[in-house]
């Protein structure tokens, strides 16, 4: 097998890995983001601790949004190495 078709395999390796983890992310952060909206209407009805509570979710929200903007853009840049790759492949 040829250097080429090994670093394509190694990289189809890495995007499916990072897709996967990406939509573990996006469950998780689904999940986040209901619990911050419950959070946020307790802050605005409730007393301080409800506001710190809301605080936090809100923090873990930014996290993981923060998380999947990393393996969204690490995917394009691993598909976009892949493609050139592809490209040099011949006929």
């Amino acid at each position: 097998m040829k250097r080429i078709h090994r670093r394509l395999f190694r990289l189809n390796d890495r995007i499916q890995a990072i897709s996967r983890e990406l939509s573990l992310v996006d469950a998780e952060l689904g999940h986040h983001r209901s619990i911050n909206d419950d959070a946020q209407i307790d802050a605005a009805l409730g007393n301080y601790i409800d506001r710190e509570e809301a605080g936090r979710t809100s923090g873990d929200v930014r996290r993981f949004e923060r998380t999947a903007h990393y393996l969204r853009a690490r995917r394009a840049k691993l598909v976009k190495s892949r493609d050139r790759l592809l490209a040099r492949l011949p006929d």
